[in-house]
């Protein structure tokens, strides 16, 4: 045991930077790690965790005021039922700041969906203009307990009272309208009335809407909501954020595991004779098996609980989501035993690595093989030979034979550069997605900036006028957006009519084209997938008590809704009701316009007609990735490092024995190092060119992915630039130059009696 470990220090004191950059990468993959499970745990549990405390409904229906909702009780399936509560839509107004709501009357705290007081209390008749509102509606109005609400264009004022999490779709600025729940003398004009279904088999979902649609008449139901639209909703960006990070730790992993195999590969190759007198002294192969497989082990031991224990202390106070989602994790009861099991398993894993590697080392036999006498690089092809003879200088011939003359190992060499080069190709895909949606909206489905909200008070004609007077105004497309149900009537859908026939809304289209006829319309990915149709098929919907007939000639990039959203143009919907006016206007700005400040003055001009919103980027939930993103390459730029030092390693090995060969035929010590320097950057170049074949193709398939699961729908990957891609394969290919020029031209400067010990 004695002898072991003075080997393993003599060994870590000859590879100290090796060993350091084992232990910063697996800190690197295990931390990646850890923040995905605390991404995904933050996505689903604080959802899951309101939804079990407040018993919540697994299916919403907003029905007509004349609609029996009695009969839903009677229903196979139905274990619990809350309201019917009756219902109106409204906005309010608070510091300035105005949001649509849906006030619901609601005589007593419910039973099923069960809202939880965060603060304050719940209403009370002893304040009968009091109010609670949902959390994230009272954090975008500003508003707590004991403030007051206005209703533009009337005297009434509600006083809020307390504030609530519900497990209901959240409050979405243009939509979504927030949850306001008041006493039914704050109701007095209901529009409609909501009742929640609690369900004995939550897996029974859309057999039970269906039914209720069948008792009640699809006339009759105006707004279906469900349990599983709500959770993914709340999941959003987050869950992306997890996958992502995810995704890049197991495949940095991998690429440390196989990084961690190579070294030990080669430096087995390069202690032969080493290896020969440990056996020769009485070490068993399983000792020498033994000495690689724990002195590994440790690296990546001390760099998983350097990560473990940084997430723990530090994890929470990171800004932004990325320190949110840590906090709320650290809570939960699987945090202990994900804070043990991720790190445990990556040392699990590149313990296997490094354990069939170090099988090798057991093989070695105790008496030393002499080496053959050829060259390393075996004979000089006829090619390389003839490029000699042109004068093509010797280092980079000689270069090119060295690094691809053994194939095997060659390719092995390269595909264990290539896999961290290819992730890296992913991730800058992955940053230059997101700067498109910032940089380019419209080309991902967002072609404007504002979205405006008229009420009743403006005409059409008046509504536009007041618009498009601004300076900074390019454009405004009149339209309506409102509930729909499917085909099979067990899920709402949005159908909008945008723009008008002479001046049509800039859909931004991956497929087909755009809708220009009477009844054509375009639609998210999100609603192709839930009504299983495709492009040029024709959908029949149901608006209230009317049916709508739609021919879907493109499939749209839709960020909003899921992209469960049919479009037309407003013509179109005017056909089957000619008295249709716009309630929303879409308003395009001109290049370099502040949004903020065009919002501001149309709502001076509105004088309370007006609710001005900017459109929601998707891309805006995505700044934390930016920092993940640039983590994540930095990892991986130590991965490569650690491979390239690898290669350079052998290289130089493996050339000691045509030292005496090349010096004989004249060249020099500064050739004979450009000769490993070519040969490094060949293998880097060649690892950088096929990372970049596989890599953009890989990156454009995995966010089309996403795009088309989450409902955006493919076609909004952006790879890398040109020049990026160029400065990527330089970086890489001078930073391995860099990194073997000193071992090569220390080499080439032994002495010719230690040149001839190396070789015997």
């Amino acid at each position: 045991m004695r002898a072991t470990l003075r080997w393993a220090h003599s060994d870590l004191r000859t590879h100290r930077g090796e060993a350091l950059f084992l232990v910063l990468a697996t800190a690197g993959i295990v931390a990646s790690l850890l923040l995905a499970t605390a991404l995904f745990g933050y996505a689903t549990n604080p959802w899951q965790r309101v939804f079990t405390q407040s018993h919540g409904a697994h299916v919403s229906l907003h029905t007509a005021t004349a609609a029996d909702t009695g009969k839903l009780a009677d229903l196979d399936g139905v274990d619990s039922v809350a309201g019917p509560y009756p219902t109106a839509s409204t906005t309010v107004s608070s510091r300035g700041s105005r949001a649509a709501v849906e006030l619901r009357g609601t005589p007593e705290r419910p039973l099923v969906g069960r809202p939880l007081i965060v603060s304050g209390h719940w209403l009370n008749p002893s304040t009968p203009n009091g109010v609670v509102l949902e959390s994230r509606l009272a954090r975008a109005l500003l508003a707590e307990p004991g403030d007051t609400l206005t209703v533009p264009g009337t005297a009434r004022e509600l006083t809020v009272v307390g504030l609530a999490d519900s497990a209901e779709p959240r409050y979405r600025p243009g939509e979504q309208p927030g949850l306001v729940w008041a006493l039914p003398s704050a109701v007095p004009d209901p529009g409609g009335q909501v009742i929640g279904l609690r369900l004995t088999d939550p897996g029974d979902t859309s057999y039970v809407v269906q039914r209720a649609v069948t008792v009640l008449g699809s006339g009759a139901i105006g707004e279906v909501s469900t349990w599983q639209q709500a959770r993914a909703e709340a999941q959003g960006d987050n869950r992306l954020l997890g996958q992502v990070l995810g995704l890049f730790g197991l495949g940095a992993l991998v690429a440390a595991g196989l990084a961690v195999h190579g070294a030990i590969g080669t430096r087995i190759r390069g202690h032969l004779r080493d290896l020969s007198v440990l056996k020769a002294i009485g070490f068993t192969p399983g000792q020498v098996v033994r000495i690689f497989l724990l002195q590994h082990l440790a690296y990546a031991l001390l760099g998983a609980l350097a990560a473990a224990g940084l997430a723990e202390a530090l994890g929470s106070r990171i800004p932004g989501r990325l320190g949110d989602a840590v906090g709320v994790w650290q809570g939960l009861p699987g945090h202990t035993v994900a804070l043990l099991v991720v790190p445990v398993g990556a040392v699990l894993f590149i313990g296997a690595t490094t354990g069939l590697a170090a099988w090798r080392a057991g093989r070695v036999p105790p008496v030393p093989v002499p080496r053959p006498a050829a060259t390393s690089g075996g004979r000089l092809s006829g090619v390389s030979r003839r490029a000699l003879g042109v004068r093509i200088p010797p280092a980079l011939v000689l270069g090119w034979h060295k690094a691809f003359t053994r194939r095997p190992r060659s390719l092995a060499t390269v595909a264990r550069l290539t896999l961290p080069l290819l992730l890296i190709v992913v991730a800058m895909s992955a940053w230059t997605t997101i700067d498109r949606f910032h940089s380019e909206p419209e080309q991902v489905g967002l072609p404007t900036t504002l979205s405006v909200r008229a009420d009743a008070g403006l005409g059409e004609q008046q509504a536009r006028s007041l618009l498009e007077s601004d300076p900074q105004v390019a454009a405004a497309y009149p339209g309506v957006e409102t509930a729909a149900l499917g085909p099979s009537q067990t899920a709402t859908i949005a159908l909008r009519g945008l723009g008008t026939h002479r001046d049509p809304y800039p859909y931004t289209l991956a497929e087909g084209r755009p809708a220009r006829g009477a009844d054509e319309a375009v639609a998210g990915q999100g609603l192709l997938d839930l009504l299983d149709v495709r492009v040029g098929d024709w959908v029949r919907m149901t608006v209230g008590d009317r049916p709508q007939i739609l021919h879907i000639v493109g499939r749209s990039i839709e960020p909003e809704n899921a992209g469960r959203v049919i479009s037309t143009s407003l013509d179109t919907l005017r056909e089957d009701d000619p008295g249709l006016r716009p309630t929303l206007y879409e308003l395009r700005l001109d290049p370099g316009a502040d949004p903020r400040e065009v919002a501001d003055r149309l709502a001076t001009a509105g004088r309370g007609h007006l609710d001005v919103h900017t459109v929601i980027n998707p891309a805006d939930g995505l700044s934390p990735l930016r920092a993940v993103v640039a983590g994540l390459i930095a990892v991986l730029a130590l991965i490569g490092l650690i491979e390239l030092l690898t290669a350079i390693g052998g290289t130089v090995r493996e050339g000691e024995r045509d030292l005496l060969a090349l010096k004989a035929i004249g060249l020099s010590p500064r050739q004979i190092t450009a000769i490993t320097v070519t040969a490094t950057g060949l293998t880097a170049l060649t690892a950088v060119l096929a990372a970049t074949a596989l890599g953009l193709p890989l990156a454009h398939w995995l966010i089309d992915a996403q795009g088309r699961s989450s409902g955006i729908g493919a076609g909004i990957a952006q790879g890398p630039s040109a020049i990026l891609m160029v400065l990527l394969g330089a970086a890489a290919v001078l930073c391995a130059a860099a990194l073997a020029a000193v071992p090569a031209a220390r080499a080439a400067r032994r002495r010719l009696a230690d040149t001839l010990s190396a070789v015997a």
